[in-house]
């Protein structure tokens, strides 16, 4: 079997060409325990003929939500796709309202959890769903464990019938159902259809470069985004072992345990990972810390294939021997590539890691185009920094007369969920999808992005401003963790600031300066604070046309997070949640109170 046209045709390709001892690795009381390919298959068939004898049929629906990624969902999501049911991966982080709507939008009968917290949630909201019942992964008293499922398909009497699904679910038949986070409203249902996803997969493949059975990655973004989730398929595709990280705060150190040869990140991540490595620099003494501070703004000159000359060539090879190389060896000493995606990367760290000899490859894409359409090659020449790379060759770009970026494709959804008029706002007679993002493609192929259409706004003088390309610049400054520009109709752009607490602390104490009781709220009033955080915004103010300069701003005391809704899961602005949260900030910066 060696055409993969559905989901689960990718484990079965991968017994048939490059079979793995190790194919998933999870973590259990402090010991990472594998399986094969071989027991991944027979697990997920087990799931098969269990989900058969609990009354599962096709184009049933089947929540998972998870606050880690693991080997149970993997073998889980395998296991609902082969009968022609549908999995719904639900973001662990959301409120208890919107896992009640997702579940009943969806109309998810059974509900897979990873622990407590989550189950507790659920349980809160079950009542007014119509789960049939809802099964752990952890072990939890309270709670059926997904083991009786597992349990049930022991008997291998339904097999067959298992093979007749898998033989009538068609490429173009539904998946999953992905509700998009969302930063207005309620999230919607994307609707992915097999060949949708795998027509991704398959045109991202040539793209990286995997030596196929010879890779091991470590897995820590949420597999209930459909990044993270295409990439787990991909790994798949090149029979990559994946090893599943235990959580955020343990990367660093799992990174170190396994050791591996590519991660995907988001752009926040590798800004904080950055910010840590300058930390350190900063408090080494003498001629290490010349040394590093020089190797950093080699870095910051970085241009790929020697563009800048063999004498830049000769002092970053001396770079990366004295002070890169401990910075690889940060992330277990064996990385060959970092994946980013899902927010805009700040060009500098795409040089910085790039002359460190940790390429990171931007690409770009939308829940709705599986997800996607643009990624960068270090090979070809087809990686160029400050571009999310050439359009995959199965996918077709083109350039609205707005700078919208249009796209069609296999990879383009079936459309929203029980909405055909919000599909209809964003699917056009052509084909087309409507990204509602603006960019353009230079001479060579690339696509650069320059902003959200929904996030730009214009001035009460008429100009129009892009807040993304501002914030991007601007959350360069170590002193500022978020930022969000605001101006839609007012006189000026002005900005809403979370002030980087963890940092500001350190600073204060290199330089004696007194934070009162050194609380965020007493940070985020200082008048010391205020003036140097001033400074940056003049600094970086500078890059930019007189319209669109940051003009005054205002710090808050809390930490932007998912948990209180100023982001989305995927580390987005909720805009709407953060102005209306610091409403009076917000008109105290137009001198309205």
């Amino acid at each position: 079997m060696n055409e993969i046209k559905r989901l689960f045709d990718f484990p079965y390709y991968q017994l048939d060409n490059h079979p793995l001892k190790e194919a998933f690795a999870t973590k259990y009381n402090g010991e990472w325990k594998s399986i094969s390919t071989q027991k991944y298959i027979d697990q997920a068939n087990t799931v098969s003929r269990g989900l058969l004898k609990l009354g599962v049929k096709p184009n049933d629906k089947i929540a998972v939500i998870s606050t880690s990624n693991r080997t149970e969902w993997n073998v889980l999501d395998i296991g609902v796709l082969q009968i022609g049911a549908q999995n719904v991966p639900v973001y662990p982080t959301i409120s208890e309202e919107d896992y009640e709507y997702v579940i009943n939008h969806s109309e998810a009968i059974y509900c897979f959890v990873s622990d407590k917290e989550v189950l507790d949630k659920v349980n809160s909201i079950k009542e007014r769903t119509k789960l049939k019942e809802v099964y752990s992964f952890d072990d939890i008293k309270s709670c059926k464990n997904w083991q009786e499922v597992l349990k049930l398909g022991e008997d291998k009497a339904n097999q067959d019938e298992v093979e007749q699904l898998k033989k009538s679910v068609k490429p173009d038949d539904l998946a999953t159902l992905i509700y998009t986070s969302g930063t207005t409203g309620r999230p919607k249902g994307v609707m992915l259809t097999h060949e949708n996803i795998v027509s991704n997969v398959l045109g991202s493949a040539p793209r990286v470069p995997f030596e196929v059975g010879s890779y091991v990655a470590l897995s820590f973004l949420p597999v209930c985004h459909i990044f993270e989730r295409m990439i787990l398929y991909l790994y798949q595709y090149y029979s990559v072992s994946v090893y599943f990280a235990e959580s955020i705060d343990k990367i660093s150190d799992n990174l170190k345990e396994v050791k591996p040869h590519v991660i995907t990140a988001v752009p926040r991540l590798l800004e904080k990972v950055y910010d840590k490595i300058v930390a350190k620099g900063s408090d080494l003494g003498g001629i290490k810390q010349k040394l590093f501070y020089w190797a950093i703004e080699l870095g910051l000159e970085y241009e790929p294939y020697g563009a800048n000359g063999w004498w830049y060539e000769q002092r970053l090879a001396i770079a990366r021997k004295l002070i890169f190389s401990k910075w690889k060896e940060g992330l277990g000493g064996n990385i060959e590539l970092i994946v980013s995606g899902s927010a805009a990367l700040q060009p500098r760290l795409a040089r910085v890691f790039a002359a460190a000899n940790i390429p990171v490859m931007e690409g770009y894409g939308l829940t709705e185009t599986s997800p996607v359409i643009a990624v960068n090659d270090q090979r070809n020449h087809g990686f160029r920094i400050g571009t999310v790379g050439k359009v995959l060759d199965n996918v077709e770009v083109k350039i609205a007369d707005d700078g919208e970026i249009l796209t069609k494709g296999p990879n383009v959804m079936k459309g929203y969920f029980k909405e055909p008029e919000k599909t209809d706002e964003v699917l056009d007679k052509d084909g087309f999808f409507h990204t509602g993002d603006i960019g353009e493609v230079d001479s060579d192929g690339f696509l650069k992005i320059t902003d959200r259409k929904k996030e730009m706004f214009k001035t009460s003088g008429g100009k129009y401003v892009a807040p993304q390309l501002i914030e991007n610049i601007m959350k360069q400054s170590r002193f500022i963790e978020q930022i969000m520009v605001v101006g839609d109709g007012e006189k000026m752009p002005a900005a809403l600031i979370q002030p980087n607490f963890e940092f500001i602390q350190e600073w204060a104490k290199r330089k004696n300066i007194d934070l009162g009781d050194g609380s965020n709220a007493s940070i985020a009033n200082n008048s010391v604070v205020k003036d140097r955080i001033e400074e940056e915004i003049e600094f970086y103010n500078q890059k930019f046309g007189k319209w669109e300069r940051v003009k005054t701003f205002a710090l808050t005391p809390d930490v932007w997070s998912i948990e209180d809704e100023h982001l989305t899961p995927t580390m987005k602005l909720k805009r709407r949640n953060i102005r209306d949260r610091y409403q009076e900030l917000y008109e105290e910066l137009y001198g309205r109170f």
